[in-house]
């Protein structure tokens, strides 16, 4: 007999600045784990980066698979709005230690919001002078 899945939601958001992994059960109204990449490194340079994220990533697994979940819909996240769209270094990281560590992949989307119409971005007429 096959065992049954019990799914969960990987909520992975990813800046230039930090990773966090946030997984909730299906509703998404309970937290089962939260890891960022800060909370394994002590350089804050470093908190955006692969390494940190997939510490992360293992953390917040072990902790679902000990809660029962063995199965996860991934939502990746940038930092939206008028900043960049993209996801950071940490999110292709974080989403392949999930699956290395016996967790099911079920859906994976992209959740970052995207405006209609731009506020003005920081920084003035010729942006930033440093």
């Amino acid at each position: 007999m096959s065992k049954k899945i019990r799914w969960g939601i990987a909520n992975i958001y990813s800046s230039i600045n930090n990773t966090i992994i946030h997984i909730t059960d299906i509703t998404g109204s309970q937290t089962i784990a939260r890891f960022s990449g800060g909370q394994f490194t002590d350089k804050d340079r470093l908190k955006g980066k692969a390494y940190p994220a997939m510490k992360a990533a293992r953390k917040a697994a072990e902790l679902a698979i000990a809660a029962g979940i063995n199965g996860v819909h991934i939502r990746v996240r940038g930092q939206g709005g008028n900043k960049s769209i993209l996801p950071g270094e940490g999110a292709q990281p974080a989403i392949r230690t999930l699956a290395r560590s016996g967790l099911k992949i079920g859906r994976i989307e992209d959740v970052t919001p995207i405006p209609t119409d731009h506020c003005r971005k920081k920084g003035g007429r010729r942006g930033r002078r440093v």
